[in-house]
């Protein structure tokens, strides 16, 4: 798996860092980025969560 954030659309509201920093930080410019190519699956999981927290939508996983 792989997760994708839409930068057009991230709010820079740091949900997805809070519910899974091992796959997402924030980055220079104050919006969220994946930060692996891919998913451990030991974090999938966690992933999932953290694109279903995203209040805009703005997170993408990709098997």
């Amino acid at each position: 798996m792989k997760a994708f954030v839409n930068k057009d659309t991230c709010i820079a509201c740091e949900t997805c860092p809070a519910v899974c920093p091992e796959v997402f930080s924030m980055d220079d410019d104050g919006l969220a980025v994946a930060i692996t190519d891919d998913i451990p699956s030991d974090l999938e999981d966690s992933a999932v969560e953290a694109r279903d927290s995203c209040p805009v939508d703005a997170i993408d996983i990709k098997e």
